[in-house]
């Protein structure tokens, strides 16, 4: 059976492999570059950014504590230079990795006929088609919105902005607020709600007071008008600095207009097994909403691939581990499938472990807060700030999603200090 995959980010990408490892005859299509937003704008700028925030972070504190002197110079046109040549070595081994497995990697723009695709002035014919164009930043509607930038623009920049002003309150906003402030910019966050509405109160004031502090966060704030150096809020104040969008996603799923089934807003409408309203077309990743995480649209992508080769499977999204790459990662995961009950809470300070050994002396090692169904014996809800708290977390959120008892996770033997983290939380359960 022929398969097309339109799009090569995290679903297209995963999804043709999945189909090439199971014997398919796949086409994959990408518009620009393979891997998508998280290699080319997204994810992987982000670590690579934060990676650099992080040292400059320790240097600076190595350095109050007297036991090194050293003076950090950061040339950002040479961070661009070693991102993109990165970049462009991954491109090459994510192609090579879709091959090997006998696709097609075709390069251009794509679009779709009752049974063909349409790219490079050649229409191809197709018995399953799989549409993972992901998705783009939102632009807010307002006066001079054409000089703000977005994460598309990180790249772009000649030096590191003497002042930022972000507009938006999520994860985005944060980590971009996070590495730009380390960086020396003047950073302000401009949110029309409440800041990283997606974790604990308690989590966000760690954040705001340990890893943040330098970071201006104004809440329930939304401009009215930018230009290249200034915005200028709805009350009337004006901020100087670089705007930056970070305000949300647009799909990209004109190319589905017309075709299949679209949801109000814009994405494409699918079904537990990826399926659109039209046979053998599937859709998966950011172009169909919901989730918009890389390891999702991998598991959409892997999913929707099995369904295209006959095996027959079923997406999950309980709990679903997410984090934030900051100075300190912060990491959080809810069980959904637990409802309102009445839960126990405990909380408690990170302990030193990789990378927080140092911070003991000034008390901000991290935090760590989990909320449990005692009755039921299951975890409800987990935020984490440490260095471990990305593989403690996701090791949990494993846990949470097959529905272990909390007894069982006493078996639980961690690396000392890399998961001690992960120890104390679950041995503070049974205190």
């Amino acid at each position: 059976m022929k398969n097309i995959v339109i799009g090569s980010g995290p679903a297209g990408r995963l999804g043709s492999y999945e189909l090439g490892k199971l014997g398919e005859d796949v086409t994959l299509i990408e518009k620009n570059h393979i891997a998508g937003t998280c290699l080319n704008e997204g994810c992987m700028v982000i670590c690579a950014l934060s990676d650099i925030s992080k040292f400059i972070d320790s240097n600076k504190r190595f350095n109050e504590y007297g036991f090194i002197k050293s003076q950090v110079d950061v040339s950002y046109e040479k961070i661009v230079s070693k991102i993109k040549e990165t970049q462009d070595l991954l491109r090459k081994l994510n192609q090579m990795e879709n091959e090997s497995v006998g696709n097609n990697v075709i390069y251009g723009e794509a679009s779709i006929d009752e049974n063909t695709v349409n790219v490079n002035g050649e229409s191809l014919e197709y018995d399953n088609l799989l549409i993972a164009t992901g998705a783009r930043p939102h632009i807010p509607d307002v006066k001079g919105s054409e000089y703000g930038l977005t994460n598309k623009d990180i790249l772009k920049l000649d030096d590191i902005p003497e002042k930022l002003n972000i507009v938006g309150g999520g994860i985005i906003a944060c980590e971009i607020a996070n590495i730009f402030s380390t960086l020396g910019s003047e950073v302000n966050v401009i949110v029309r709600s409440e800041f990283l509405k997606e974790i604990d109160e308690d989590a966000k004031d760690y954040i705001l007071k340990h890893i943040m502090k330098d970071v201006n966060v104004l809440e329930h704030t939304d401009i009215s008008e930018c230009s290249k150096n200034k915005v200028i809020l709805t009350n009337g104040d004006e901020l100087e600095g670089v705007p930056f969008f970070a305000t949300g996603r647009v799909p990209n799923s004109e190319i589905a207009e017309g075709f299949v089934d679209i949801n109000p807003d814009k994405t494409i409408k699918v079904n537990d097994f990826m399926e659109t309203s039209r046979d053998n077309v599937y859709a998966a990743g950011d172009v169909t909403g919901g989730w918009q995480l890389t390891p999702v649209a991998r598991m959409e992508g892997i999913c929707a691939a099995r369904n295209m080769a006959n095996y027959k499977n079923k997406i999950s999204y309980n709990s679903v581990p997410q984090s934030i790459s900051l100075n300190t990662e912060v990491s959080f995961v809810e069980n959904e499938k637990i409802g309102d009950v009445e839960t126990e809470t405990i909380a408690l300070p990170a302990i030193a472990g990789p990378g927080a050994f140092w911070k003991i002396l000034t008390g901000d090692t991290g935090y760590a807060k989990i909320e449990f169904d005692k009755e039921n014996n299951r975890i409800k809800k987990i935020n984490s700030i440490s260095p471990s708290s990305v593989s403690d977390v996701a090791y949990l959120s494993y846990l949470m999603r097959i529905d272990s008892p909390l007894d069982e996770y006493s078996n639980f033997l961690e690396i000392h200090p890399s998961t001690d983290t992960n120890y104390k939380i679950i041995k503070n359960l049974w205190l």
